[in-house]
């Protein structure tokens, strides 16, 4: 079955692969996006007659209610992403990030689906050894996390909705982001061979761009059955400290040199390991394992040689 779907921020790291692939099974689709970074990652997509782009801002109240007209599903892809940048603004990152979810939520029919990305962030400081799941507290330790968990709150409220609490993403995308973890390690292993870590114990879960598509297609299909939870999404074989993500990346790159500095900390205190269980268990299956995130990027990196492909202005 084909949908009119409303993305928000489609120009994105993740709506530069999702919107694409929504289209080519058939899907009419709107895109919303400021375009912020100035990326042209969606110009292939402009061909085709089911595509429609709406440069404009999301928190204009008047074009989110004229843009949700005849619209089956909502993807809020739009919002300030990561812990840098939302600190850098944090008025521009609630009301990006929790305020303009909240018009899509509030002028929505009840009839309209919501599928919205937030972050396993939100766990801030797991227990040792102990796997967070979807009933474990919820702690954010930034303010990026605090957006994003207001927001899910917000449609899960409402009802009608899905909540993916989406790990630390990596891989390759036309409009890339280089200041994600793995994507970041990779980038400083193949142009400068060595980085130095701080708190380099401190663990995260990882999954790759194509299988976070993968899981907005799955809900897509399985709404009725998935709709009104959370849903961690993640590789249940990547809960990896950054000590053991370099140790990966040096199987492919011998020449990486990377140390522990013995004084400093990082500004970013997550650390916990997380279980999918759950959405597993709705028979959805990650297909990317981190080497072969891993591969790819140092294939990308040979095309990418300057590092304005980030969040941060």
């Amino acid at each position: 079955m084909n949908y009119n779907i409303l993305v928000t921020g489609g120009a994105g790291y993740i709506g530069s692969v999702l919107v694409p692939k929504l289209l080519a099974l058939g899907n009419k689709v709107t895109v919303i996006d400021n375009f912020i970074y100035s990326q042209n990652s969606l110009m292939d997509c402009c061909y085709n007659d089911n595509f429609n782009i709406i440069r404009g801002d999301v928190r204009d109240d008047k074009l989110i209610k004229s843009s949700l007209k005849n619209v089956d599903i909502i993807i809020p892809l739009a919002a300030l992403v990561g812990a840098p940048l939302c600190n850098s603004d944090k008025i521009g990152a609630k009301t990006t990030n929790t305020d303009a979810v909240k018009i899509i939520a509030d002028n929505a029919s009840k009839n309209q689906r919501i599928i919205i990305p937030t972050t396993n962030s939100g766990y801030g400081i797991g227990q040792k050894d102990k796997f967070c799941t979807e009933d474990s507290p919820i702690n954010p330790i930034s303010f990026y996390g605090i957006t994003k968990m207001e927001a899910e709150k917000i449609v899960l409220e409402r009802g009608n909705s899905i909540s993916f609490r989406l790990a630390t993403v990596f891989g390759m995308s036309p409009r890339m982001r280089i200041d994600l973890m793995v994507n970041d390690f990779v980038y400083r292993a193949v142009n400068d061979r060595f980085i130095i870590l701080f708190e380099g114990h401190f663990k995260r879960n990882f999954i790759h761009i194509k299988d976070i598509v993968k899981v907005f297609l799955f809900a897509i299909e399985n709404f009725d059955k998935m709709k009104n939870e959370t849903y961690n999404v993640g590789l249940s074989e990547a809960n990896l400290s950054k000590i053991e993500l370099c140790e990966k990346i040096k199987k492919h790159l011998p020449d990486f040199v990377y140390m522990e500095a013995p004084i400093g900390e990082d500004t970013d205190k997550r650390d916990y390991i997380v279980s999918n269980e759950k959405i597993e268990k709705t028979g959805f299956k990650p297909e990317f394992t981190l080497d072969m995130g891993i591969k790819e990027l140092i294939k990308g990196y040979s095309i990418l040689k300057n590092n304005k492909y980030g969040n941060i202005l």
